[in-house]
């Protein structure tokens, strides 16, 4: 007993010490995009992608401690939302090798330091858990499909910051950092494409997985998840034939974005911080 305890006190110290080191280049790396955003014209992405390399994979680390323990699998919410930024994290660094995207790490930096800092900080507040493969892959599938869904969100957010700084004519620091605006609308709507199959897969997965919804508190997910699928399905469907574009996109995709906050995290959180 007492090597257990003092093995866990050591990996609990390994996961802090790795995950201050990545919080710390999450705001150093935030606090440099900032000063580079006073440079006219001058702005380069490399060193921004070097130190989200770093901090990524100490965060990858992190949550691997906090997630993977002595009696299984830990879901928490405060660890799965430390995970939810690491994927999106990789993604946009992995994108950003190829598309102008270093602009989303100016919101995604400081997010992904404060669900580090709370999964570091809070206790567990979901038993650990034992899982077969399939649910594993459902889980998977999930996380990746909320991720992709995540970035369209924060790139509405941005094309619609844009269109409003071209309607008033103004041209700031952050806007010269920006691609053209149909260049935004473009990976917005290719971030969606993926997140949406990666949604249909995630709820096929789930149909196969799951035995009964009720009797598992997953009926609200599964239904603010398949609003969310028909949303962005909507969204698509009129982009194509419609040619769909500008605030009525944005709006579009944070509605769909919405339900799957209110069906995800917010029934998660309910679960496990008031009725618990």
């Amino acid at each position: 007993m007492t090597n257990l305890m003092q093995m866990t006190a050591e990996w609990n110290m390994t996961n802090l010490i790795l995950g201050s080191s990545a919080i710390a280049l999450y705001l150093c790396g935030w606090m440099i995009h900032i000063l580079k955003l006073r440079d006219e014209g001058k702005f380069k992405s490399t060193i921004l992608q070097v130190i989200a390399a770093a901090a990524i994979v100490l965060h990858g680390f992190t949550i691997s401690g906090l997630l993977f323990t002595e009696m299984g699998l830990d879901l928490g919410l405060l660890k799965i939302l430390a995970l939810l930024a690491l994927v999106i994290n990789s993604l946009v660094w992995v994108s950003g090798l190829r598309k102008p995207l270093h602009s989303l790490y100016l919101v995604l930096f400081p997010i992904a330091a404060l669900t580090l800092v709370c999964a570091l900080a809070s206790p567990s507040t979901k038993p650990t858990a034992l899982m077969s493969h399939s649910l594993q892959a459902h889980i998977l599938l999930s996380i990746l499909a909320y991720s992709f869904l995540a970035i369209a969100a924060l790139q509405a957010l941005l094309s619609g910051y844009q269109n409003w700084q071209l309607k008033h004519k103004h041209q700031n620091a952050l806007m010269r950092t920006l691609p053209a605006l149909e260049t935004m609308e473009t990976l917005l709507f290719e971030v969606i494409w993926v997140g949406e199959i990666a949604l249909t897969l995630s709820l096929l997965s789930g149909f196969l997985v799951y035995d009964d919804f009720f009797a598992q508190q997953l009926i609200h997910k599964v239904t603010f998840s398949l609003t969310a699928w028909l949303i962005y399905a909507v969204l698509i469907f009129g982009r194509h034939y419609y040619g769909w574009r500008g605030h009525r996109a944005i709006n579009w995709t944070w509605i769909g974005f919405s339900a799957i906050l209110l069906g995800y995290i917010g029934s998660k959180f309910v679960i496990e911080f008031i009725l618990n």
